[in-house]
């Protein structure tokens, strides 16, 4: 499981895996990762919520 999630994460987009490293592994949070990126907490809010979406469509088959 965690190596397929690792490659699924590395299969995101630049943008989307900085979101998701920032957030998850650094323990920013939306408005300090928004700040980090030069981008508004709401648009971090929308890169994060796409590169989720992304991730269970990939990660499919381990939680059916």
């Amino acid at each position: 499981f965690k190596k397929a999630l690792e490659q699924a994460i590395a299969s995101l987009q630049e943008r989307e895996r900085l979101v998701m490293s920032l957030y998850y592994k650094e323990e920013l949070n939306l408005l300090e990762t928004g700040e980090e990126m030069g981008v508004s907490e709401s648009r971090v809010c929308q890169i994060h919520s796409q590169a989720l979406i992304r991730l269970k469509a990939r990660m499919a088959d381990w939680y059916q």
